[in-house]
């Protein structure tokens, strides 16, 4: 489904349902027993999932004799089945690529929660309406979940019993922690707890040795023409939101200055970027500049190839969490969005990010539809020269990390 779609769905039926919902349910519950079941439901991209790993990793330690299950989006399975969050049997998937799967899906998902007996529903979307649907038809006496308060607007049901304060000021990991934390609460807003740099830490990753060199063997032998040069991964995509994107022809820029200066560069992505790979190809007229747009299959392998490359510069998106999981260094270019709030939790990437007037206009009040023209001054003025001065910066502290070398 087309996520202009999404959201309208979402805005007119998903309010309307809501409402009427909050006429049959009592928002108290009286329930202090420890949750035995825990349904947590987390559909957003790939990167909020990295960022919720320190959340899952408090539920298993605040209650450790739970069952912990997710609800998420098929497309999101895999990275969740990275980061080890639960058992891939307590994974509940819904695919989403047309409206009649999305239904059919989100009834048998709800039919197998309620055979589960769910007894705790965690709900870790912002403002969107058809999470919180899902927790008042799971039957769960237990529901946690952002909720405006005195807010107007982004109405999402009054049957939320344990209603959470969304922050715009505080990291959203941390705040999937305090959903954690809300299930056994009280007091109005919930959870008033001491925040901590200790609360959240960097997810890593399992690869082995033998992975990595296997994919390094491959490598070579599709590209054995920039052996010997360092790899520079760079991923010009916005992926749902166009306007999260640096402009194209910065990204020409910076690859042909890293190309001149003896580097190789590839460009990543998915199938349909590769029109923005043949540009940049086509600018800079270098061998050693290649296209890599679809070339994984799965986001493992492309973090197998993140153990070898020696620098990223992405846009906001998947590829950076992805990134903040290997030992890989990367520049990230923010704007509409704001890494105060979705930076990776690595120390390895370094966060560009131009704060105007505007921005961030991509927001959980406005379900991430920004109101700019496209127009994205917050991007256009990361100027080239600036990202190639930090990229040559991070290349010249690392060690010899070359192909032939590793």
């Amino acid at each position: 489904m087309k996520i202009a779609f999404q959201r309208k769905t979402d805005r007119i039926i998903g309010s309307f349902i809501c409402r009427i919902f909050s006429l049959f349910s009592r928002r108290d519950s009286s329930q202090t027993a420890r949750p035995g079941k825990i349904l947590v439901i987390l559909l957003s991209e790939m990167g909020s999932l990295v960022l919720a790993k320190p959340m899952f990793e408090r539920i298993k330690q605040k209650y450790p004799g739970a069952s912990l299950y997710v609800l998420l989006f098929e497309q999101n399975k895999e990275i969740l089945e990275i980061i080890d969050a639960v058992h891939p049997e307590n994974i509940l998937c819904i695919r989403n690529s047309s409206f009649f799967r999305f239904v059919k899906d989100s009834l048998s998902a709800l039919a197998a929660i309620r055979s589960i007996g769910i007894d705790t529903v965690i709900d870790c979307e912002l403002f969107a309406r058809i999470s919180s649907i899902y927790s008042f038809l799971s039957r769960a006496e237990i529901r946690v979940g952002f909720h405006p308060h005195t807010q107007e607007g982004l109405f999402r049901g009054n049957f939320i019993n344990r209603p959470v304060l969304y922050n715009p000021y505080h990291h959203i990991s941390r705040q999937f922690i305090t959903l954690a934390e809300a299930v056994i609460s009280d007091g109005m807003p919930r959870v008033k707890r001491s925040v901590s740099e200790d609360d959240v830490t960097t997810a890593h990753i399992k690869i082995s040795a033998e992975q990595i060199a296997a994919r390094l063997k491959r490598f070579k032998a599709d590209f054995p023409h920039i052996a010997g040069k360092k790899l520079i991964l760079i991923y010009p995509g916005g992926g749902l939101l166009p306007v999260r994107a640096w402009p194209l022809g910065y990204y020409c820029r910076v690859a042909q200055s890293l190309l001149q200066s003896g580097y190789s560069v590839a460009i990543i992505g998915m199938s349909g970027d590769k029109d923005m790979a043949q540009a940049i190809l086509s600018h800079c007229q270098n061998p050693d500049c290649i296209d890599m747009t679809g070339y994984t299959k799965t986001i493992r392998e492309l973090m197998e190839i993140f153990h070898f490359a020696s620098l990223l510069i992405t846009n906001d998106g998947g590829p950076g969490h992805f990134a903040s999981m290997t030992p890989i260094p990367s520049i990230i270019l923010y704007g509409p969005e704001t890494p105060v709030l979705y930076g990776p939790l690595s120390r390895n990437a370094y966060n560009f990010y131009l704060p105007l007037s505007c921005s961030p206009c991509i927001t959980a009040y406005n379900h991430r539809n920004s109101p700019c023209d496209g127009n994205n001054l917050c991007l256009k003025r990361i100027l080239p020269e600036d990202v190639l001065a930090k990229a040559y910066q991070l290349l010249e502290n690392q060690g010899d990390n070359s192909f032939t070398t590793l």
